[in-house]
């Protein structure tokens, strides 16, 4: 397929490897004669490995055939996530370090998750959009601090640690948006 009709989340083959595409720029110069060029950030299938890489609108890439199972996640074995695919209950078991900075996001009963696989072998996930967790630990709000929108750091049910407005109190569920990592307002 040629570079302009790559589309996010699709998965390509590139220098020998498999990539998933997860962010594109685009960029047409103005002068005569100048080529669209697209700037694609990838992340090696598996491993997770970050590459950036430019390609003409014409340029060829092969594109690699994915079966995308939606799955909910089941348990944790070890170091390795479980998930049970929605249909046949197929078992999935993907490590810690293939999932990376995602496995912050992955709580008791997650489900909406798609659980990719390449021959059989299930190789990356695609986290929803937003996931609910629990503030376990921020500091309290202080008062006629409401005129300043500070943001204050929250420590999560899953461990991770981000930034949340300072009404936000211990205890409070939480909608963190998977993409940026970012406070995506209450959950309840």
């Amino acid at each position: 397929m040629k570079a302009f009709d790559i589309k996010k989340g699709n998965v390509v083959e590139h220098n020998g490897g498999v990539y998933q595409i997860r962010d594109i720029d685009r960029s047409s110069p103005q002068g005569r004669g100048g080529n669209v060029r697209f700037r694609f950030t990838m992340y090696s299938v598996p491993g997770g490995n970050k590459l950036d890489a430019s390609f003409d609108a014409d340029d060829n890439l092969t594109e690699v055939e994915l079966l995308r199972r939606q799955a909910t996640f089941s348990y944790k074995d070890g170091d390795a996530f479980v998930f049970m695919d929605d249909e046949d209950y197929t078992p999935y078991m993907l490590d810690a370090e293939v999932l990376g900075d995602d496995a912050g996001y992955i709580t008791e009963g997650l489900g909406g998750c798609y659980v990719q696989v390449i021959d059989e072998l299930p190789v990356a996930l695609q986290l929803p959009q937003h996931v609910t967790l629990e503030v376990v630990e921020t500091p309290p709000e202080l008062k006629g601090g409401t005129a300043t929108k500070r943001p204050k750091p929250a420590k999560l049910s899953t461990g991770i640690e981000i930034m949340v407005p300072e009404y936000i109190t211990n205890g409070e569920r939480i909608l963190v948006n998977t993409t940026t990592g970012e406070f995506g307002g209450r959950a309840d």
